[in-house]
């Protein structure tokens, strides 16, 4: 096993590195203040190729993988942006790029690629609803042929990036569940573009992450041509997990980035702060848990290029899932500590809008709950490594 970077993947970092320094953490606590969109930040990712990592160059990408992208993603989160740093990428590459590239038909990926590669073109995907939440068999979305058209009903719930994107990944049920011969059957995945009178949002308040807007959204006879279909039409769950994979690794990237900027701010206060006649990054109270978080940190970045490794080397949706799942599990939950102690270490101050640590904690916790909880990760490794009983029904 060779852990060492390739060339092509140090100018990766290095890009990331100094595109971050451009966007600082106050960049990013005056955009999640006033709730704009990072525009500045995406013209910087777009120029530098980022959005165009993973397609491939004749539809003027880098052809690179999965690997590439979490590299960028993960220096601009450490360097500086915080979750802003891997957000946008996974709206539009990981929603939109990756599943187009991997099961799209020639005009498909001729029609969305290069708009998506020159930053032009925004993605957003609307798969969860209010009823079926984590349990994505169960959604109530329904496509219904007519001619050659598909008319598509329904609501979906936490799409974020619907209000700037210009195309949707849309899954939707084209066999209602209860009539599916097969749990997993039945579900086809669209290509929308957007604006459309017949999709409308509303903007969720939120905890956090305020430079995107997450939205609720209705979908109300919506038609599409069959040529929106992505892949197989009814055999859209397997193309799902190919999708869901690497959002899950694309969290552990931001988990990670994020806290190696917590820590390292942290350390740096603590070289500098005395209460009483030592830096208080003298005192253990403080460096055991910093020196642990860091070092299991780095254990999850391990399991994070692992899972991407399979992916970029055509593994089985098994392989992929077990390793994608514990790095997401294992660097939110270690995470969640590193920003917890990075907060300790400020104080009072870290409690305050002005350090940044605030915010930090605050875009760490989203990653608790999603991609896919804490506890529904933990069942997964349960019963798909260990064997054990399944704890829950579809």
């Amino acid at each position: 096993m060779d852990f060492r970077l390739t060339e092509e993947q140090r100018m990766i970092a290095d890009a990331a590195k100094d595109i971050a320094r451009d966007f600082p953490p106050e960049y990013w606590r005056e955009k999640d203040e006033k709730g704009e969109f990072a525009e500045e930040f995406w013209k910087a990712i777009s120029r530098a190729g980022f959005v165009g990592i993973v397609i491939p160059e004749e539809y003027g990408g880098a052809g690179m993988g999965m690997t590439e992208l979490l590299i960028a993603m993960e220096e601009l989160c450490a360097n500086g942006c915080g979750a802003g740093g891997v957000w946008y990428l996974v709206l539009t590459e990981v929603f939109g790029a990756l599943p187009i590239v991997r099961y799209g038909n020639e005009e498909q990926k001729e029609r969305y690629l290069p708009e998506i590669a020159k930053g032009r073109m925004e993605f957003c995907m609307a798969l969860t609803e209010p009823n079926a939440g984590t349990n994505t068999l169960r959604i109530e979305t329904h496509a219904r042929k007519e001619g050659d058209e598909y008319v598509i009903n329904g609501t979906k719930m936490f799409i974020s990036g619907v209000d700037r994107a210009k195309g949707m990944l849309l899954v939707a049920r084209t066999i209602p569940y209860s009539q599916a011969p097969k749990k997993t059957l039945g579900i086809t995945l669209f290509l929308v573009d957007l604006p459309n009178k017949a999709v409308k949002w509303n903007p969720i308040p939120k905890h956090g992450i305020n430079f995107s807007k997450t939205c609720e959204v209705s979908i109300s006879d919506l038609r599409v041509g069959e040529d929106a279909i992505l892949g197989e039409k009814d055999r859209g769950w397997y193309q799902v997990l190919d999708v869901l994979n690497p959002e899950r690794m694309s969290a552990a990237a931001g988990a990670i980035g994020i806290s190696r900027l917590a820590i390292g701010k942290a350390v740096e206060y603590s070289r500098q702060r005395r209460v009483f006649e030592d830096p208080i990054g003298s005192y253990q109270g403080l460096q055991f848990p910093l020196a642990e978080s860091f070092a299991t940190i780095k254990a999850a970045e391990l399991m994070m290029f692992r899972a991407a490794w399979l992916y970029d080397n055509s593994a089985s949706y098994k392989e992929i899932g077990d390793a994608a799942n514990m790095a997401k599990l294992v660097a939110i939950e270690n995470a969640i500590k590193a920003v917890y102690w990075a907060m300790q270490t400020f104080g009072g101050y870290g409690y305050t809008r002005e350090y940044d640590v605030e915010r930090w904690w605050r875009e760490v916790n989203l990653l608790r709950l999603a991609p896919i909880t804490q506890q529904m990760a933990l069942n997964y490794v349960a019963e798909h490594i260990l064997g054990m009983p399944r704890s829950y029904r579809g």
